[in-house]
């Protein structure tokens, strides 16, 4: 694998690296649809499997004969991808990492997809209400992906899965797990809903209500199609999304403990929830 040996942090190639926030880089000027950033190779590999563009890779010389394969999986698929190798100390002054496990890549951000489109084959959807933990969103995503999720919707107000930590956490999952955004108002309930119904689904709110069947109640598991929604640690749902809801659930717990925090009750929900195969 031969990479471009870059020596000057000038280079305009390496200005995407250079301490730009998540936020800038998806508002990224000369990329129509904005950057996100990949961390680690779990999720550069996630991303070229998926087919996103790439804007360039970046290793430095320390990493670069691991990176190797690497790049070459991503330049077999995009020829005129950038592959730069720079000295570790102008990896670290770049990017501001002191520690270095790698390489990072920038990628084109995928265009989100109209929600109706990601329902309409799925059986089992998680929608992410409100969380702006992004170690939590990443960790449901990788539970969404082990235990058959078909799609992940977030609300206008969930915080960026294609942001580093949570992509990171994710272990790439981000881009194997399909999703995009429902609504347009943090109230999304009014709209997304109605969506989720008109597509066929019957939606669980997982709160801590009087009123909540316990997990492993046999009418959720009997749902053709189910929509899972989680909120975030601490305010837990809206209670307009769990008066628009078709069920309230809860996951019961022993020794006095009421709630688990989202990433680990996805991966409880997901898990009981999940389509049987006959």
């Amino acid at each position: 694998m031969a990479f471009e040996h870059v020596t000057s942090a000038n280079d305009a190639r390496l200005a995407p690296y250079a301490h730009v926030r998540d936020a800038d880089l998806a508002a990224w000027p000369a990329s129509p649809a904005g950057l996100f950033m990949a961390e680690s190779r779990a999720v550069i590999a996630a991303a070229i499997d998926a087919g996103v563009r790439p804007h360039s890779f970046l290793v430095s010389e320390s990493w670069a004969d691991d990176a190797a394969p690497l790049a070459a999986a991503l330049q077999a698929k995009w020829p005129a991808c950038p592959t730069m190798r720079v000295p570790d100390q102008l990896f670290t002054q770049v990017t501001g990492y002191k520690i270095v496990r790698g390489p990072v890549a920038a990628f084109e951000r995928p265009a989100l997809a109209d929600p109706a489109v990601l329902l309409a084959g799925a059986r089992r959807v998680a929608v992410l209400e409100d969380v702006g933990n992004y170690a939590n969103i990443g960790s449901a995503f990788r539970a969404a992906h082990a235990f058959g999720i078909d799609a992940v919707l977030v609300t206008p107000s969930c915080h960026d899965p294609l942001f580093r930590r949570a992509s990171r956490t994710s272990q790439g999952t981000v881009l194997q797990v399909p999703w995009t955004r429902i609504g347009t108002q943090r109230q999304w309930a009014a709209e997304g809903i109605p969506l989720l119904h008109a597509a066929g689904f019957k939606v669980a709110a997982l709160a801590l209500e009087d009123r909540s069947l316990a997990l492993g109640d046999s009418r959720l598991a009997a749902c053709e199609r189910l929509a899972m929604v989680l909120g975030t640690e601490g305010a837990g749902l809206f209670p307009s999304t769990i008066a628009a809801s078709d069920y309230t659930v809860k996951i019961p717990m022993t020794h006095g403990v009421d709630s688990l925090n989202v990433a680990a009750a996805s991966a409880v929900a997901f898990w009981e929830l999940r389509v049987r195969q006959p």
